[in-house]
């Protein structure tokens, strides 16, 4: 939905809205407040009155004293009769504050609300007996403190749910930027709207969009690039792989130039699955432990050179053909430098609420120098020469990319007895847990 003229345009000006709306709002509630709860205004008043009348009181002479206090309700008590005071706050503060004010610092006030509620005051500025003045219940009347603190909780919740509904839309564009980002980081093509943002994420949003652009178009003249020269490569091989078939007289060279020829068919290949990656491939709903068997079944077709371990994994989303060159990547580095003593292994580890897959090929050959394991995975890197030879370098690139496009990631480690692990972890949920071993 298309931003209104009228809505703040820049991230300065809903700022500065959001603060302006949040003390509005509080300021209303607490008038609210006020209108609805009076009872603190009237104790001052109240209190006022009562000091006004014990004022008339003493300023009579004592022979009209009488008819004041009969009047006004008023008792004259002696200091024995006098009970404690109760506390009430804030409102036997109230009362104690509003008395010394009008009738002198040494004023002396006791209340009580419980059973005939009254008020006793001794003002020595204007005599030394204590005055007893009735007090009706409304002033006190359902003022619980309690009120007040529940008030204002409430009124701090709702300017703070308020403030949160306004952040959340601050951040919403943040966010999008950053759900984009690792979109583009995972291959798909993804562009950001500008029309319902604010001023400052417009250009922001305009330059991702410009070098999701570049980014696709700079793929799609690489991919077209390599499948030129590929094509233009595998047409003179072809014409001299067939023309060494014509010559009829095979000797040791003939052979090797085929095998040459094809050793170069094959690093076109790599480097044509290494940039084509899959991210357009279809994911679909696939039985992992099948798609190892499809895969493992040429490699045994004269006899068991790739053992299977594996378990009862349920159907997940994956790339059926990416996942398909991972496997044929990984069994073909390990037969090429263990023979045949290969194992796949595939089962389901981690814990019921963050669940992985895991996909292992081990092989019985020489290992890796650990120090080279970490940039192992780069391209045109082939390892040691413990496990060094011909190739781009490229397989294990491809291994990393597919095993990242899928959520998850690959790593290698060498075995106690000898040998090498290929280790990869997809997840079944969303992402791949951080305990992933």
């Amino acid at each position: 939905m298309k931003t209104p003229l009228w809505f703040p345009q820049s991230f300065f000006s809903r700022t500065l809205w959001l603060v302006l709306i949040v003390v509005l709002f509080s300021k209303a509630l607490t008038l609210v407040y006020l209108l609805m709860n009076e009872d603190v205004l009237v104790d001052r008043q109240y209190s006022h009155g009562v000091a006004l009348t014990l004022r008339a009181y003493w300023a009579v002479d004592p022979e009209n004293r009488e008819k004041v206090a009969k009047a006004s309700t008023l008792i004259r008590v002696d200091g024995a009769g006098v009970p404690e005071g109760e506390q009430h706050w804030p409102y036997s503060e109230i009362y104690q504050r509003q008395m010394q004010a009008e009738l002198g610092e040494d004023t002396e006030v006791r209340l009580r609300m419980h059973v005939s509620p009254a008020l006793w005051v001794r003002a020595p500025s204007l005599g030394d007996a204590w005055i007893k003045v009735p007090l009706y219940p409304h002033p006190l009347r359902g003022q619980k403190i309690w009120n007040v603190l529940g008030w204002f909780l409430a009124i701090g919740l709702l300017s703070t749910a308020s403030a949160w509904i306004f952040v959340r839309q601050l951040n919403q564009p943040l966010k999008r930027l950053v759900f984009a980002a690792r979109q583009l980081g995972q291959g798909r093509s993804v562009r950001l709207p500008v029309s319902d943002t604010p001023s400052e994420m417009t250009e922001v949003y305009g330059a991702f969009n410009q070098m999701a652009e570049d980014v696709e178009q700079a793929g799609r003249e690489r991919e077209l690039m390599l499948a030129g020269v590929s094509h233009d490569l595998r047409t003179p091989l072809t014409r001299l792989r067939l023309s060494l078939e014509l010559m009829g007289n095979h000797t040791d060279l003939t052979d090797d130039m085929v095998r040459d020829i094809e050793d170069m068919d094959a690093i076109l290949d790599q480097f044509l699955a290494f940039i084509r990656d899959g991210r357009d491939e279809v994911v679909e709903e696939v039985d992992l432990t099948e798609l190892v068997r499809e895969v493992v079944a040429p490699y045994n077709q004269n006899g068991e050179r790739v053992r299977m371990r594996l378990e009862p994994i349920q159907p997940f989303a994956l790339r059926r053909v990416s996942m398909k060159r991972l496997l044929n990547n990984l069994i073909g580095n390990a037969l090429h430098h263990a023979g045949s003593d290969v194992e796949v292994a595939a089962y389901v580890s981690g814990d019921s609420a963050a669940p992985y897959v895991v996909l292992s090929v081990l092989d019985r050959g020489t290992g890796i120098d650990p120090a080279e394991l970490e940039g192992i995975f780069n391209p045109f890197t082939r390892g040691d020469r413990a496990r060094g030879g011909k190739g781009t370098g490229l397989g294990l690139a491809i291994v990393r990319r597919i095993a990242s496009m899928h959520g998850g990631n690959v790593e290698l480690r060498n075995r106690e007895d000898g040998g090498l692990e290929a280790r990869v972890r997809l997840p079944l949920g969303l992402m791949l847990p951080r305990d992933a071993v």
